[in-house]
């Protein structure tokens, strides 16, 4: 196995479990108790976890990357502020791509007073956008990536080539000048960098807790990007070198 494969699947027995044994984790991915000390290295490293005597579990902090509940709701205000300011960059009949994550779900909540045509692969997405009167809304299909609200199949990006996308706002788990945007998810890189592809103008929608932070897989440089949208948080060394590379960054 490789040790992608295996870094995906303590990540996963980790949300579901919250802790894991080295022991046990050896037992289950069938390679020696080191090689499992060494895989939550790495992840202690990468800030998705905390090792503790005889195993692990997930990291608690307000930088961890991983994507705890909790931790996700006390950045309310952040997402709030990031959702506002890309409802601001909406013209009536924009056709939008919305990428899945909990700061696309706060965008979406408070469209619907202008007409808009979303496009979006994330059941939670189109569940707070499907009867709003002003928005046409066009669901991408699939089977559900892991216990994520996202759907995904060939056909999903293979739909977006004969679909026209005037502004695409997408997620990233990391955002680091150094490693580019970042996933914790190897399912998510095709989807990802299909938006990257067909978007006219693509967007990043990020909190500030997020930027200096890398992910287990990289799908794009900063670069590539138009615009990033933030909170009021955002260091603003980081907020410069940024713009430095001709981004706009709100």
């Amino acid at each position: 196995m490789l040790s992608l494969e295996r870094h995906e699947q303590l990540l996963a027995y980790l949300a579901e479990h919250r802790s894991i044994r080295v022991a046990e984790a050896s037992k289950q991915l069938n390679v020696t108790e080191k090689t499992i000390r060494l895989d939550l290295e790495f992840l202690e490293e990468k800030n998705l976890i905390k090792r503790v005597h005889g195993g692990a579990v997930l990291a608690e902090s307000e930088t961890s990357l991983f994507p705890i509940k909790k931790r996700q709701e006390s950045h309310g205000m952040k997402k709030q502020e990031i959702a506002e300011k890309a409802k601001a960059s909406l013209v009536d009949h924009d056709v939008i791509l919305i990428d899945g994550g909990s700061t696309s779900v706060a965008f979406a909540s408070i469209l619907g007073d202008q007409p808009l045509t979303v496009i979006t692969n994330d059941i939670l997405v189109a569940s707070v956008l499907y009867d709003k009167e002003h928005i046409q809304l066009l669901m991408l299909g699939g089977a559900r990536l892991g216990t994520t609200s996202a759907l995904y199949s060939t056909e999903t990006t293979s739909m977006l080539d004969s679909l026209y996308v005037k502004k695409a706002f997408i997620g990233a788990t990391g955002v680091s000048l150094k490693n580019g945007l970042s996933v914790l998810n190897h399912q998510h890189i095709d989807w990802k960098k299909k938006i990257m592809a067909v978007g006219e103008q693509v967007t990043l929608l990020a909190d500030s807790t997020k930027f200096g932070q890398t992910g287990l897989m990289k799908f794009a440089d900063i670069s590539e990007l138009h615009s990033i949208i933030s909170d009021s948080s955002l260091d603003l060394v980081t907020k410069k070198e940024i713009e430095a590379l001709g981004i706009n960054v709100q």
